[in-house]
């Protein structure tokens, strides 16, 4: 039996996407398992201790379908996916859409294991494949024992350490039924609001392949390339990356490095064609290149560069290198649907995050009022459309009505102007969120967890621009009567359940916080007093953090 889920799926966009091309009928599994027939022993997928062809991936992706369907999972219930950057990831994605199963990978290495039961609840996952020892609270949580207490839980895949494993070859490769539908939901995807709230962002397989269908055919992508992943699978970038991967029959290598080990020479190795990231790996690349004179990075032609724009010293150190960088725009509601070309200036690739491609629409629309769209060349909301937007949020009708305007574009909560050539430029976010390095932080779970100390009256974050990282996360706080010590704040934080990976890097304690009129706290100023030195703010490092 089917388990239906509410979405934004109707007739109307299936002919319409249907009829342009852009949706068609292969579903991921159907084209792993192409490949798998047409070039069997061609490389599909590595980690840093095993590699799959495309034969060997899909009798993984087999043998863990065929369990899943002996355990009573069908079609419509959720697999959660709680990994390090593993070639297993991947495997459980093909296996749901196999089965018409729905794959929700988006569990972070910076989340807590109470954040991760919480998530299983909500979306009543029936089955997890999870690394016991991952995650931000490993040392005092045990996820097995949380996940198995779950009512919806039926079963649980501990696995080994990836390099003491064959995936999933203890298991039978039965016959199981076969998912013909591209239509329905296969992936969920976890992404917050400014609140931290989760919400579950649903795609199906052909919004996730319009996407990479563009990107594919834009920069060239065929199953010649090594497309390199520096982000996890379980951010929607990594997640990109293996669909153009599934698409082209590419080559997928998955960044698993221990720290300080050489990012060139894995390139090199690997033979790497294009590279995807976020602007702190390519400041990372250009300064070990710098570092080691001698230093190849072999194939590498291109970097897709994801979470913020990079400056202008990355841009001409990579085309120094013979590296186009690809600079972007996009959500996981979305997908990456905004890039630039590999034939476009260094001016453009520095300034713009690129055009809308094929099957998708950017508009801006006044931020007062969602229906006026607004001439090229001035700042508003950004809205879009097409092909590879999602099909809603999971179990949020609210949530889902509230996104789009009465025409049916997405409302991203950020800002930009297009100029007349449909080049978009990105200058802020409505919403309230810190990118450090890639990683989405949201200063309204620091602030509700930090004002909970019995010494601190007043306290908000705001982010602090860093080179490497383009922003780390200062907490002012104003105090009752004596200013607590920086660690206990910390400290604090953490008993509380702050993830390590959202700690501040930087505190400062103030004789009072800049408040509007109401009594609301300016935090734009703070960001200003930083910037001009009126406030200096403190370096910390939680002891406890490793």
């Amino acid at each position: 039996m089917t388990t239906p889920m509410l979405t934004l799926l109707n007739a109307a966009r299936l002919a319409q996407h249907r009829a342009e091309g852009f949706w068609r009928d292969e579903t991921l599994y159907h084209l792993a398992a192409a490949h798998a027939r047409s070039t069997p022993d061609h490389p599909a997928l590595r980690d840093r201790f095993r590699a799959l062809s495309w034969s060997a991936l899909v009798d993984a992706a087999d043998r863990l379908a065929a369990d899943l369907h002996r355990r009573g999972l069908r079609p419509g219930r959720r697999v959660a996916v709680w990994l390090p950057a593993r070639i297993e990831t991947a495997i459980v994605l093909l296996a749901c859409s196999r089965n018409g199963l729905v794959c929700c990978p988006s569990l972070h290495r910076d989340h807590t294991v109470a954040d991760i039961v919480a998530l299983l609840a909500r979306m009543r996952a029936e089955a997890l494949i999870v690394q016991p020892g991952h995650g931000a609270d490993t040392a005092r949580a045990d996820i097995l024992a949380a996940a198995h207490a779950l009512p919806s839980m039926r079963h649980i895949y501990a696995l080994p350490p990836a390099e003491a494993s064959a995936p999933f070859a203890d298991l039978a490769a039965d016959a199981a039924p076969i998912n013909n539908d591209p239509d329905c939901i296969s992936y969920l995807a976890f992404t917050s609001g400014t609140t931290g709230q989760p919400k579950g962002v649903m795609h199906s397989d052909n919004t996730l392949l319009a996407n990479a269908r563009a990107m594919s055919s834009d920069w060239n992508f065929t199953n010649r390339s090594v497309l390199y992943s520096m982000s996890p699978l379980s951010h929607n970038l990594g997640l990109g990356a293996l669909v153009c991967a599934i698409l082209t029959g590419a080559e997928l290598v998955l960044h698993d490095l221990p720290r300080g080990q050489s990012l060139c020479d894995r390139l090199e190795q690997t033979g790497a064609s294009f590279l995807f990231g976020v602007p702190t790996h390519a400041f990372d690349l250009l300064a070990e290149l710098r570092e080691r004179p001698g230093a190849r990075i072999g194939r590498l032609s291109g970097f897709r560069i994801s979470g913020a724009a990079a400056p202008e010293h990355v841009i001409t150190g990579l085309l120094a290198h013979g590296v186009v960088p690809q600079a972007g725009y996009g959500m996981t509601e979305t997908c990456s649907h905004q890039y630039t070309l590999p034939d476009d200036s260094p001016a453009l690739i520095e300034q713009s995050s690129g055009r809308a491609c094929p099957g998708y629409a950017v508009r801006i629309v006044a931020t007062d009022d969602p229906q006026r769209v607004l001439p090229a060349g001035e700042v508003g909301q950004i809205a879009g459309r097409g092909a590879s937007l999602m099909l809603g949020y999971y179990d949020d009708q609210a949530a889902t009505e509230d996104s789009f305007n009465d025409d049916g574009w997405f409302l991203t909560g950020d800002l930009g102007w297009i100029d007349d050539a449909g080049y978009l430029r990105v200058t802020g976010r409505k919403k309230a969120l810190i990118i450090r390095g890639g990683h989405n932080i949201y200063p309204a779970r620091i602030e509700q967890l930090a004002s909970r100390h019995p010494m601190i009256d007043k306290v908000a974050a705001f982010a602090v621009p860093d080179e490497r990282l383009g922003e780390k996360i200062c907490l002012a706080l104003v105090p009752r009567d004596v200013a607590p010590d920086p660690q206990s704040v910390l400290a604090h934080l953490d008993e509380q359940g702050l993830s390590r990976y959202d700690m501040p890097e930087y505190i400062v304690v103030l004789d009072a916080m800049p408040l509007t009129a109401s009594g609301k706290i300016l935090k734009r100023e703070l960001v200003e007093w930083a910037a001009q030195g009126r406030i200096i703010p403190i370096p910390v490092r939680f002891a406890g953090q490793h």
